[in-house]
């Protein structure tokens, strides 16, 4: 479990270990936002990046960003076979094993109480947000352990603790995450392999689908994205940072570092509140 006294420092270069200098990563989800961002980054560190996405022209768009460092990749990351054959290519690409994978590929489902909430829309969240995660996961992570080093970051959000109304399936496959993350790290304590969980709050990424979200949602997330919102490069470095120094977790902005402290100090009063101001935004 997360201390309550979560405290999240940026990584200063050139001190400890760096995984992520001239790593050859795998990141899905690379096609936009946060993944891009990534990958981006992991190639001005002198990377290779295995840019995979269920959209093949926005992977192949941030692939001709990077150059000759990366390759487009399709993946479906719902899919168990489609993530071990991403593996399997990324491997055959790098003529050796990846380095580090980053599991970033997640859609933003919200604006219905439980109840309402079509399970359908409970199951694609999951299938992705979760099953994606845990897909990635289950394929590298045997591949690093016996290496005995590497890397493996997962996107989460803040979500997974702020628990806002809703957005239940996002925040309960976002907490899954987190949770996943927490296990994985204890389990590969001293191999060699570094897991890191990032929860960032906004983020300037196109992750709002309006076919997901209602309108309402949708609108007040695009204003806090506006006025709040960190660029994913940003939040890409500083979980590569903490990737490269061994530490798990990862809380980019200060609300989220509030919303955290709040609720483990006053968490009835911190879920009332939050009702509230919910109810008062609509």
């Amino acid at each position: 479990m997360v201390s309550g006294a979560l405290r999240v420092r940026l990584a200063i270069p050139g001190r400890g270990s760096s995984r992520s200098a001239g790593a050859d990563a795998v990141v899905t989800g690379a096609g936009s936002g946060i993944g891009r961002g990534f990958a981006l980054e992991i190639a001005r560190r002198g990377g290779r990046v295995v840019c995979a996405d269920i959209d093949d022209t926005c992977a192949k768009e941030t692939a001709t960003l990077i150059g000759a460092r990366a390759l487009a990749w399709h993946c479906d990351v719902s899919d168990a076979d489609a993530v071990a054959e991403l593996a399997d290519g990324a491997d055959d690409w790098f003529g050796g094993p990846t380095d580090l994978v980053v599991n970033n590929a997640g859609i933003g489902a919200g604006g219905t109480v439980i109840g309402d909430l079509p399970l359908d829309l409970w199951r694609k969240t999951i299938d992705v947000n979760l099953w994606g995660v845990i897909h990635g996961c289950h394929v590298f992570a045997p591949r690093m352990r016996a290496q005995r080093r590497g890397g493996i970051i997962n996107v989460g959000s803040a979500a997974s603790f702020a628990a806002a109304p809703r957005m239940a399936a996002y925040n309960v496959s976002k907490a899954a995450v987190l949770a996943l993350s927490e296990t994985l790290a204890a389990e590969l304590a001293g191999t060699g392999v570094a897991v890191t969980v990032l929860c960032p709050t906004f983020v300037k990424t196109n992750i709002v689908n309006p076919d997901l979200v209602d309108e309402t949602t949708a609108r007040l997330a695009m204003t806090a994205m506006k006025w709040t919102g960190v660029s994913p490069e940003s939040v890409a470095r500083a979980a590569l940072d903490a990737n490269d120094h061994g530490r798990l977790h990862v809380v980019p902005q200060l609300d989220a570092k509030l919303i955290w402290q709040t609720k483990r100090l006053v968490p009835a009063t911190y879920t009332r509140a939050l009702g509230v101001i919910e109810r008062l935004a609509r």
